[in-house]
């Protein structure tokens, strides 16, 4: 079992992944400066596959390397770009250098790229995928054909609790965990009360005891960040209030940290959240203050994780 399974089984602490940033070509030595800042602080890190319909270094080169490093890597395929053959042949060929943890999405579509000319494939949809991941892990492909060695993989998924109608989304986590998801990283969001609803939900439907939720944040320093989420982010929404609090704020990036770690106080506060997702556009401290802060993540005490 991975070490990522192994918290998820015992939920003995706040489970802490970190979106591992995309790099654009370099060796080994870079992947390794690049994984320092996230080593000491998260359980595992997310490896993005071509994300934001942007090119960058394959997801299954880098989830390989990352592992060779000796870090868990959660390796993320999309359906966007791939179809089943490949699809599955990714998963099959990073499992034989030991990786086994992945992560199934839809992906955003390639009009959010550099390359809006790209041909879509979508020749499934997420809940497909984690099902056909689900059973190479049983030892076949979809075709039925054996795996004559077949590896134990950790499967999970992205949800989104923030866009409407809030039903429909706990519905998809399930049938998301019914094809055999055993984590889902949820979509940044700013509006409290719509986790909270999303929650009751997944606590509802027994979701939340099948699979780990990991609500998500995202480490930014002003207000401008905000704003080119809310505006050119699918998916995200960053209500006036939150903008104009950084904005107006003496200390717009000492405010942006202060919101994040209030959100993760909310999160873990929530019954049925198993830990937090971080993706980090500040590239600075904050990450390691942030789990010390919360006592959170490997490096965790027996401090409570939301008495800070």
């Amino acid at each position: 079992m991975s070490h990522l399974g192994g918290l998820i089984a015992s939920r003995s602490r706040p489970i802490v992944t970190a979106e591992f940033p995309s790099l654009d070509g370099g060796d080994i030595d870079t992947v390794a400066a690049a994984l320092e800042p996230y080593r000491p602080y998260v359980d595992a890190v997310n490896i993005t596959d071509n994300p934001a319909a942007h090119a960058h270094a394959s997801n299954v080169s880098m989830a390989i390397a990352v592992h060779q490093l000796g870090v868990e890597p959660i390796m993320q395929v999309v359906c966007r770009d791939k179809n089943r053959l490949a699809a599955q042949a990714d998963v099959v060929g990073a499992s034989m250098h030991g990786v086994t943890t992945f992560c199934a999405l839809t992906g955003d579509d390639v009009t959010a790229g550099d390359e809006p000319e790209a041909r879509r494939v979508f020749d499934l949809d997420s809940p497909q995928l984690i099902s056909i991941m689900n059973g190479i892990s049983r030892g076949h492909y979809l075709s039925g054909r054996e795996l004559k060695h077949p590896k134990e993989l950790l499967i999970g998924a992205v949800e989104n609790p923030f866009a409407p109608p809030a039903d429909v989304r706990v519905r998809r986590a399930k049938t998301k965990v019914d094809a055999g998801a055993r984590f889902l990283q949820l979509q940044i969001g700013y509006e409290p009360q719509l986790l909270e609803a999303f929650m009751e939900g997944v606590c509802g439907n027994r979701v939340a005891e099948r699979a780990a939720i990991l609500p998500t944040v995202i480490f930014t320093k002003t207000a401008g960040a905000l704003r080119f989420m809310d505006n050119q982010v699918p998916g995200i929404h960053v209500p006036a209030a939150v903008i104009d609090r950084i904005a107006q704020a003496d200390d717009p990036a000492e405010e942006s940290y202060l919101m994040v770690r209030e959100q993760v106080q909310h999160a873990l506060s929530l019954p049925g959240v198993a830990g937090v997702h971080i993706t980090d556009f500040r590239h600075d401290d904050s990450l390691r203050r942030l789990v010390n802060d919360l006592s959170i993540g490997p490096g965790a005490t027996t401090q409570s994780a939301v008495s800070a």
